[in-house]
């Protein structure tokens, strides 16, 4: 990997205050190439991490600072307001009045007013072959992916329970239309296969560059059951994979652990572990985040295993028959009834179809589950849990 591409810069930022994001946002643009390329006529995209109703505060989505932040340093830049475009399509139904309220929610639609840059909420949609896809030949994605010149990917430093992680990479999965993300879900439910998917994205999307907001990240059951945990750093990167194994170690998670990774590492695009030697900025920074907790699928500290079928601790005659139990008895969601409001939100994205509301209440069907997590993702209060067996807690 060529050495201004892979590197990653640090930026220290203690607080959302927006002075201190603005600096810690400008010093990553003038440490990557990439930028210089945004000028007057220059059609940018803005990709932050909405995923659902949340606010600000609660650490599930791109901070408001932070998108304010980049919008300036591309108007420092040459860019004009008109041409830069905030865009993401969440987990449910894709449509203006939904995008309206999220970015109200998130306070979005508040940073981005004072400069006139527009929030994207027309849901158009259009295809994109991909350039020698694994497994997916084309996309459908939102327009202004489509349309733009310079692409920003802004992601959140979270845990996911079901790719371990989600950063730069697994933040383009939102560049798919709303519930066309549960039928990806239902093609790909091997995670090795979705990992797949997902790099498949990343090669067709090609963002310019990312920038992750790690102001204060979310540990735990994420990317939205989890609980926010000050990290006081914001990364950025050309190389979105190198990023990503950068934000997998501070975690203290094994990155070959994370499906995506390891497709990317299998293709050339990453090496297997972050190299400090990549940092730039302030690397003295770069030390793993005390007490991170990792998501209950992925319990057991770095380099453990989950998949118990293929740990060294079951003969290898017996792991097809533990392959066939871990299926049935590996983490999946269980719904908290007594949290639950019968929304339907989890029912809605669900790729199986296997939820349905009885009495008020979410009820999931079992044997149909792929254990995808997309309910306990769009669950608003928090109601879908993830149950693990001892067994499986290696």
């Amino acid at each position: 990997m060529e050495t201004a591409k892979s590197a990653v810069i640090l930026s220290p930022a203690i607080s959302y205050a927006q002075t201190v994001c603005d600096n810690a946002v400008e010093a990553i643009f003038a440490a990557l190439p990439a930028a210089q390329k945004i000028g007057p006529e220059t059609k940018i995209l803005l990709k932050p991490n909405l995923l659902a109703k949340h606010p600000p505060e609660a650490a599930v989505t791109t901070h408001p600072a932070v998108v304010a932040a980049v919008i300036r340093a591309c108007l420092a830049r040459g860019a004009k307001a008109e041409h830069i475009t905030v865009a993401d399509s969440a987990g449910g139904v894709y449509n203006p009045g939904q995008m309206k309220a999220l970015y109200k929610v998130s306070g979005l639609a508040d940073a981005c007013a004072p400069f006139g840059v527009a929030c994207y909420t027309a849901c158009e949609t259009g295809p994109r072959k991909t350039a020698g896809g694994k497994v997916v030949s084309e996309f459908e994605l939102i327009r202004p992916v489509l349309e733009a010149d310079f692409i920003i990917d802004l992601p959140k430093f979270k845990t996911h329970v079901m790719t371990g992680m989600t950063a730069a990479c697994k933040n383009l999965f939102g560049t798919i239309p709303g519930l066309k993300k549960a039928e990806w879900h239902m093609r790909f439910p091997e995670k090795e296969r979705f990992g797949e998917m997902l790099i498949d994205l990343l090669e067709t999307v090609r963002p310019d560059m990312a920038i992750v907001d790690a102001v204060v990240g979310l540990e735990g059951d994420g990317p939205a059951g989890g609980e926010a945990h000050p990290v006081g750093l914001l990364l950025g990167s050309e190389n979105l994979p190198n990023l990503d194994l950068a934000c997998a170690a501070l975690m203290g998670l094994d990155p070959m652990r994370v499906p995506y990774l390891a497709a990317a590492q299998a293709r050339g695009l990453c090496a297997a572990a972050f190299d400090p030697a990549d940092l730039r900025g302030e690397p003295a920074l770069f030390v793993p985040v005390k007490g991170w907790k990792l998501p209950a699928s992925y319990t057991g500290g770095a380099g453990a295993n989950t998949d118990f079928a293929h740990s060294d601790r079951v003969p290898k005659l017996f792991r097809p028959a533990v392959a066939w139990g871990e299926k049935r008895l590996a983490p999946h969601p269980v719904v908290n009834r007594a949290l639950c409001i019968g929304c339907g939100k989890c029912a809605e994205i669900c790729p199986q179809q296997t939820i349905t509301i009885k009495n008020g209440k979410s009820h999931i069907g079992p044997k149909k589950c792929i254990r995808c997590f997309c309910c306990h993702e769009m669950c608003p209060v928090k109601a879908i849990d993830v149950k693990q067996l001892r067994l499986f807690r290696l």
